[in-house]
């Protein structure tokens, strides 16, 4: 029994001695297959970005996920990203590039949130041929940029594209004034951007009035924000619409703050932001900036891949603020999917990876949308949603912009046919929401709208009290009525201002007054000076003479032009002598010598018009023509009778002077508004000389010159015409000009200004109500009895036109009386006479067909329609007539 333990024991002892080279095979093994999974490909990648800035951090977690992905899932390859940070310095981005490429021998590098970082890094890129990814691109892109940096791929959001989508929210608004405010990077970069809003906010009707540099935040340690207040007091511009193009996150914070202390970021202001400014606000709270639009790049966050990456991404993020991430991330994990991609696609080949990358990037689907490479840029169909900052540094999404359709409430709306009004429901600065904001320095009550009144020389318009003080007119009631219908208020302030029409709207034009209230005349050489409102009364040249009664004498003829008084008399006689013809032989009263035939006939042509002849007609064609002169007897009998009751009813007053041009012929002398720029007109464009017009200041002063026989007229604008013509209708008359014509009567505000055009809405309203008329008549014209007689005229004499067809048609009708006479004549002329055609010559024949037509027989009886006979004594029927009612 000893023997098998001892032998058990022995082999146990082997075993132990062998257990140490068991042990080191077993290391052997585990750092073998240690050593095979190192043998994956590392690929390094250089990341240059702001790791201070909101978009730095989202680009670096975006980044980290897309590298941890495909080294998880690819068993060759492995990728680790160099990150370094760039401050949005160029030089620190170039040397930080340097250092990436000599010591970390990256093979892509990836970055850069400025072009002036790009443009930096892509010169150390050229210099290695490594491949440069920029998120930045210029907003114009120079012509030979491919040639300069051919490894340089830009990757950035349509800077022409939001501008553009900028330049449609001021029209969509209808705000004309802007101001621009960019941060100063050192090297003038935004100033393409400025360019380009300039040329954009031109397309539709807009401006820039002023444009703020504000310093680099690197030059800002010691800078004194009180500097700031002093850019941003803006005494002489008033556009309220700030647009900032591209600013850092301090410096945007405390621009900010700065402006809503100064009263900037209020009611009836507008702020706008671009993409590069909406991707770094910071999730603190920030009232500061409440009330602001901005513009961000839209993407589909709907699909399971957007929702994998949120999901990791929410986990990694530093800030856990639940927020979702921007474009800039998603864009940053685009492009590092793309490089891993192309890293596989090139695997242990000696393919440049710069060919490959651009083999992937010429269609590729990701979470920022869809990309197309061309030219060194990576292009995207720019989608923009619009934001509101509603809470702290919290944004609400508005609606949608396209290039070809403008704001849309969604992405199904494929034509610009039903483009809204507005970008969504806006909570503006101030907290205003009711209305759009008018991006104008508007009054308040401690700094109201001073309004420049110049007196009048018609007080009926303006009138001023002696101290200055006091105004009132049919100006001034006018523009308080409007005032009262605005959706606004608006407080003001009456200054009155003695000088000529052109001073005060070159006062308006300087910004010494805000508005010009009165008797204001627009013409073409103001236009560009001041914003005019829509005309509240027209306005045209009209001519004051004293009156000169018309000559009674001959008013029995005025009814009648001279023409038609010779058309009736020419229709008078052609009708004597076709009753002549036909009632000759016939008729026994039309016998005799032929001076006492003519006589008869004309006798009872002229006893007609008064329906009085007594003559018996024994001819059925004689009746017919009768009838039809009768006819027309009664309608020239009414017509003249009525038209001679209206003229001796209405007062014939003639002036003495016809026209403007027998006064420049005759060098007359004429009075004017000393302060009106009628006088101008006058001597500049219709010809007067100057010694020959003479100024007045008040309405009675013409009066003056009148009675004193100083002035022949007084040339004066429609308005004032009717004025003066409402009190001093006796003895003056006004005829109006209509070659003379200007642009009416309306007020002034200062260029581009948002009243003006909420002014022109109302007074519409007032012209289309009918109140516009009230208050002319209350104002302008309140004398009824003689409203009416400022420029009315006098009935016209009737003419030939008016008679025509009348006239045609009795013509006609006599006419074919007397040939149907003749014709049948003629007949009776062949049956007497039948076999004395033959072998007689014509002037014989037309001699014997006179005689016979002249010595016919008086017929037994009356012709019938058929033949035309003559009429017997027992036939003979009396005409009827009618007397005139």
């Amino acid at each position: 029994m000893a023997f098998p333990c001892k032998l058990t024991f022995n082999k146990i002892e082997r075993i132990w001695h062998l257990l140490p080279l068991l042990i080191i095979i077993i290391i052997i093994t585990v750092s073998d297959g240690a050593e095979a999974e190192n043998e994956k490909i590392v690929t390094n990648l250089g990341a240059i970005v702001n790791l201070n800035s909101r978009m730095g951090k989202e680009q670096k977690t975006a980044m980290d996920i897309a590298a941890e992905n495909f080294s998880n899932l690819s068993k060759t390859h492995s990728l680790i990203i160099h990150f370094r940070h760039s401050d949005r310095d160029p030089f620190t981005a170039a040397s930080a590039a340097e250092e990436l490429i000599k010591k970390k021998k990256v093979k892509v590098l990836i970055g850069m949130e400025t072009w002036q970082e790009a443009v930096q890094v892509a010169d150390v890129g050229n210099r290695a041929q490594v491949p440069v990814i920029s998120f930045a691109a210029p907003t114009i892109t120079p012509p030979l940029i491919q040639r300069k940096w051919p490894f340089l791929i830009r990757v950035a959001s349509d800077g022409g594209a939001q501008i553009k989508c900028i330049a449609d929210i001021v029209s969509l608004y209808s705000w004309k004034r802007v101001i621009a405010i960019y941060e100063d990077d050192g090297y003038g970069g935004n100033a393409g951007m400025l360019a380009f809003l300039f040329e954009a906010l031109q397309h539709v009707g807009s401006k820039i009035e002023h444009h703020l540099v504000l310093p680099r935040v690197s030059s800002m340690s010691n800078f004194n924000w009180g500097e700031l207040e002093e850019m941003l007091k803006l005494p002489s511009f008033q556009s309220r619409v700030f647009i900032v193009l591209q600013s850092s996150l301090p410096t945007v914070t405390n621009l900010f703050r700065v402006a809503k202390k100064m009263g900037l970021v209020g009611r009836d202001s507008a702020w706008i932001i671009t993409e590069s400014i909406t991707s770094l606000l910071d999730p603190q709270v920030n009232h500061d900036m409440e009330g602001t639009l901005g513009i961000k790049t839209y993407y589909a966050n709907n699909t399971s891949s957007y929702a994998k990456f949120y999901k990791v991404f929410k986990d990694m993020y530093p800030e856990k603020d639940n927020s979702e991430p921007g474009i800039y991330a998603l864009r940053a994990y685009d492009l590092t999917r793309i490089v891993t991609q192309a890293i596989r696609m090139t695997g242990n080949s000696t393919t440049n990876l710069q060919v490959v990358l651009n083999t992937v990037l010429s269609n590729y689907m990701g979470l920022s949308g869809k990309m197309r490479l061309k030219g060194g840029e990576v292009l995207y169909s720019p989608i923009f949603r619009i934001i509101n900052v509603v809470e702290g540094n919290r944004y609400k999404e508005l609606d949608f912009w396209r290039p070809e359709i403008g704001f849309s409430e969604s992405l199904a709306q494929q034509t610009s046919i039903n483009r809204r009004d507005d970008v969504g429901t806006v909570v503006w600065p101030g907290n205003l929401s009711q209305r759009a904001p008018k991006g104008w320095a508007m009054p308040t009550a401690d700094k109201p709208m001073i309004i420049g009144v110049p007196n009048s020389s018609f007080p009926a318009f303006v009138n001023v009290s002696s101290d200055g003080k006091n105004v009132d007119g049919f100006c001034i009631e006018l523009f308080k009525t409007v005032v009262n219908c605005l959706n606004y208020p608006l407080p003001v302030e009456f200054r009155y201002v003695n000088c000529p029409y052109d001073d005060l709207v070159e006062l308006v034009h300087n910004k010494t007054f805000d508005a010009g209230v009165g008797d204001i005349t627009i013409i073409a050489e103001r236009v560009d000076k001041v914003e005019f409102t829509q005309p509240y009364t027209e306005s045209s040249l009209s001519i004051i003479a004293p009156e000169k009664a018309e000559q009674l004498e001959w008013m029995f003829m005025k009814p009648f032009t001279g023409k038609m008084w010779a058309a009736t008399g020419g229709i008078l006689v052609y009708t004597i002598l076709i009753i002549w013809f036909l009632e000759r032989l016939a008729n026994p009263e039309f016998s005799g010598p032929l001076m006492n035939q003519i006589g008869t006939a004309t006798w009872f042509a002229f006893t007609s018009l008064f329906f009085s002849h007594r003559e018996k007609i024994y001819n059925n064609l004689t009746r017919v023509v009768v009838v039809m002169w009768l006819f027309v007897v009664l309608i020239l009998t009414s017509s003249y009778t009525a038209n001679l009751s209206s003229m001796l009813t209405i007062q014939r007053l003639k002036p003495n002077v016809t026209d403007i041009e027998m006064l420049i012929r005759t060098n007359s002398t004429v009075g004017s508004n000393r302060d009106s720029f009628v006088v101008n007109y006058l001597k500049n464009i219709v010809g007067f000389n100057q010694e020959n017009i003479i100024k007045t200041d008040k309405e009675s002063n013409f009066i003056e010159e009148f009675e004193s026989k100083r002035i022949s007229a007084a040339l004066l604008e429609l308005p004032y015409a009717k004025v003066f013509m409402n009190k001093y209708c006796k003895g003056y008359t006004a005829t109006t000009l209509p070659f003379y014509r200007f642009g009416g009567l309306a007020f002034i505000f200062q260029k581009d200004s948002p009243i003006a055009r909420d002014f022109t809405k109302v007074i519409l309203e007032l012209l289309e109500q009918g109140k516009m008329m009230s208050l002319e008549d209350t104002w302008l014209t309140p004398k009824s009895e003689c409203r009416n007689n400022a420029t009315s005229n006098g009935p016209e004499s009737l003419n030939v036109k008016n008679f025509m067809g009348l006239y045609v048609i009795f013509g006609v009708t006599s006419t074919i009386c007397l040939l149907l006479s003749f014709v049948i004549l003629l007949k009776k002329h062949e049956d007497a006479y039948p076999g004395n055609a033959s072998g007689e010559n014509v002037w014989n024949r037309i001699v014997r067909i006179a005689k016979f037509l002249y010595n016919r027989q008086i017929p037994s009886r009356a012709p019938s329609f058929a033949d035309v006979p003559e009429l017997s004594t027992s036939s003979e029927l009396e005409c009827v007539t009618t007397s005139a009612t």
